[in-house]
């Protein structure tokens, strides 16, 4: 088996720095197993790789492993630890064990796993409990066993233990199921294989180049592809697409002939159970097949397109299939000839079917040269006007792939209604992990929270399925109610299929930056998107949590970080208590020196960074305030504006309508209000832009002095420190000229003081 080079067992340098960061996945995470006696049970490549795990991390901590697998004795590898105490004696069923990661159909297996296979009830039903990538964990007797029917379960199982650190080794733990809920787990890379005039070599990207390409060629350093999948599969993402959705020339040709240099990415990330997807474009068979058309019901396009399916497949086996973005900025599409994006997605679809891939086709279609005089073309109703009238007529294998909000992107949107308008469609959410506009990785905004309030979101009310249930499969007993009035495409439960959901992905945020994204703490970010993937109803601050533990993973035996169970340190104690305090709220600390009250925008065009309120207004990219001297916000009324609220279900599409009970922050997207319109805490529009933009520098001047306070602890890499340091620096920086601008502007425009009488330019 190929390994990344930056993981090779070399026990002379264990104290040598590494090539990068190794963020959540420090050698000190690996401890509580590399000090222990470990069997695994098994065969195929992702028993080796959690083998070769479970080895490097007892050549390093003195503990020993033993690899049973098909084919051999029991002791493939006699003992990679480190010392006589760590050789374990015997066959693979003989031991004794701290630990054991077994296959379900695995012999022989220490009594520990016969144990735990003869109790485990079939679940649901089910004759693989665990399914594909699922496991069973358990501890009795002082053995801890990891079962599950397929490598990959082991796998993740692994990295699961190395999660709970010593908890995986202290008290006896009944059986826990862990599945993930979503079979598609997928980070889109907006990479571009030569570097962009404009965009560069990643488009919104914040961490330095790409981790795949470099100036038109792939990378030189693959051992750090191999690590990325390493990372990946340790948060529970098992798909990455390795090229922009904005597909130029050079990316265009991955499909034909470049198709040797994904080869050698999926390489690299197969052995952590990670599958490539290649974005495609619409328009290949005329770029790269010389064909005069690219209609997608035109015999020879489709050809063509099974054909290009065929190569693919040949050269990457388990390539995963294509993502489209299409009609959308630009990018060509089926409009073009006419058709539907049924037609588009299903004729990829079709191409793809023979070999088990997928069509991810985005829903971000839009018209981006509308003229700003005209009021009554919204943006925002765009998403739904084109798709949801084509429900239930995409392939099986299509997953139509939806931002979460209706714009894009924005620190504060309403769900996309889009979600609720599609019951026979497979929909995928997705989100943005790079931070377009939410700092761009210059400041503190851990997103999980966000995420987590889109996934928990009941288009239908409390009585209906979450978003979280339509990306995972929502079946027709979740379904909602049909509604009192305004029946719409896809609502109702006598409507609603029974499917396999989309999943969630994720415009990543990683870049060959040496902490991979950028600013450290944005490596959060990254691990919450997998961890919600896997888990969309997990506790944002139970996530954080484990990222802390994992990342700033202690040096010494027993200084775990879990308060409560084994004793945590006071630095370590200090240490979860400052990132708690600088990140959980971060989000919303972002919210409030920015754009009000989901008015969205008001970035510097081109870039996106910094503030420039009317920067965007006089443009044709539909992304408007229409702020005058008497109020601000978007009326998308039905009784006044665009009629946005009216592609909600109820409640929503009645809540939203009404500016007395749509929520304050997502007012100014819904309403136009004048100045002295009063929110539900009492204070009027005005004050609260003026009162949020002053608290909102203040926390991040906070932020700052509690991340100054860490210096030189000991809990914190001086390299890290430094880094983090210096990005609050910029971020003060910027939060203040956010405030000063939005206050300086709405006083001019309004007139109105601000009631504390602080400085207002």
């Amino acid at each position: 088996m190929d390994h990344p080079e930056s993981f090779e067992v070399r026990p002379a340098a264990h104290d040598d720095p590494p090539p990068v960061h190794p963020a959540w996945l420090p050698p000190e995470a690996f401890r509580p197993i590399g000090s222990r006696r470990t069997l695994v049970c098994g065969g195929g490549p992702l028993a080796e790789t959690v083998h070769d795990e479970v080895a490097r991390a007892c050549a390093r901590y003195g503990g020993g492993v033993r690899h049973s697998a098909p084919g051999t004795t029991g002791d493939r590898s006699p003992c990679a630890g480190v010392g006589g105490d760590a050789d374990v004696p015997g066959g693979a069923e003989e031991g004794p064990f701290d630990l054991v990661l077994a296959l379900t159909g695995a012999e022989p297996v220490p009594d520990a796993v016969r144990r735990l296979r003869t109790k485990w009830p079939a679940h649901g039903g089910d004759d693989r409990p665990t399914g594909e990538e699922g496991f069973v964990v358990a501890r009795h007797d002082g053995v801890t066993v990891v079962l599950a029917d397929e490598p990959a379960g082991l796998l993740y199982g692994l990295f699961h233990l190395v999660r709970l650190g010593e908890r995986a080794f202290g008290a006896a733990r009944p059986r826990e199921l862990h599945r993930p809920a979503t079979r598609r787990r997928m980070l889109d890379h907006w990479d571009n294989v030569a570097v962009h005039p404009v965009m560069g070599q990643v488009e919104r990207g914040y961490a330095g180049g790409s981790i795949f390409w470099r100036d038109g060629a792939l990378t030189g350093d693959l051992a750090r592809v191999g690590a990325y999948a390493r990372l990946l599969a340790a948060c529970g993402v098992n798909a990455v697409t390795v090229n922009n959705v904005n597909v130029h020339a050079a990316e265009a040709r991955l499909l034909t002939d470049r198709l040797g240099d994904v080869a050698a990415i999926a390489d690299r990330l197969r052995p952590y159970g990670v599958r490539v997807h290649l974005s495609a474009g619409f328009a290949s068979p005329v770029v790269l097949g010389g064909l005069p058309t690219a209609d997608p019901l035109d015999h020879d396009v489709r050809t063509w397109w099974a054909r290009a399916a065929e190569r693919a497949y040949q050269a990457i086996p388990d390539l995963g299939g294509f993502v489209v973005k299409a009609d959308s900025e630009g990018q060509p599409g089926p409009f073009a000839y006419g058709r539907s994006h049924a037609d588009g997605a299903n004729t990829l679809a079709d191409a793809l079917a023979p070999f088990g891939g997928v069509v991810h086709w985005r829903a971000f279609v839009y018209d981006h040269r509308q003229d700003w005089r005209d009021r009554s073309t919204d943006r925002a109703r765009a998403a739904r006007d084109h798709f949801a009238p084509l429900d239930g007529l995409f392939r099986d294998n299509v997953i139509l792939q939806v931002k979460h909000g209706p714009m894009d992107f924005q620190p504060r949107e309403p769900v996309s209604p889009l979600l609720a308008a599609m019951p026979r469609t497979r929909l995928a959410v997705e989100v943005q992990v790079t931070q377009e506009y939410t700092g761009q990785q210059r400041h503190v905004c851990y997103l999980a929270p966000m995420w987590s309030e889109v996934l928990a979101f009941r288009p239908w009310g409390t009585a209906g399925p979450a978003v979280a249930n339509i990306v995972t499969g929502a079946t027709a007993d979740d379904a909602p109610e049909p509604p009192d009035e305004e029946p719409q495409d896809g609502e109702g439960r006598d409507r609603w299929a029974a499917r396999e959901g989309g999943g969630l992905v994720g415009v990543s945020n990683v870049g060959d930056d040496h902490f991979w994204t950028g600013h450290p703490l944005a490596q959060a970010n990254l691990y919450a998107f997998g961890r919600l993937a896997w888990a969309p109803w997990a506790d944002p601050v139970a996530i954080l949590d484990e990222w802390i533990d994992l990342t700033f993973a202690p040096s010494k035996t027993g200084e775990t970080g879990d308060a409560g169970d084994v004793g945590e340190t006071g630095e370590a104690a200090r240490l979860r208590r400052t990132l708690h305090a600088i990140m959980d709220g971060s989000w919303r600390t972002y919210e409030r020196y920015a754009a009000p009250l989901g008015v969205g925008f008001m970035v510097r065009p081109g870039h996106h960074y910094g503030p420039d309120v009317d920067g965007y207004e006089y443009t044709p990219w539909g992304t408007y305030h229409f702020a005058d001297r008497d109020g601000v916000g978007v009326d998308r009324t039905r009784a006044t504006g665009t009629g946005f609220t009216g592609q909600f279900p109820r409640p929503w599409s009645q809540v939203y309508e009404s500016a007395e009970r749509c929520p304050d922050e997502l007012l100014l997207f819904f309403h136009h209000v004048p100045y002295g319109h009063v929110l539900h805490d009492g204070s009027t529009v005005i004050q609260h832009i003026y009162d949020t933009h002053f608290a909102g520098v203040e926390q991040v001047a906070e932020a700052r002095s509690l991340w100054a306070g860490l210096a030189g602890a000991g809990s914190v890499p001086a390299g890290l420190h430094a880094r983090v340091r210096e990005l609050f620096d910029e971020q003060l920086r910027c939060a203040e000229e956010w405030r000063d601008q939005i206050n300086a502007y709405f006083f001019r425009k309004s007139g109105v003081p601000d009631a504390r009488g602080r400085r207002i330019h």
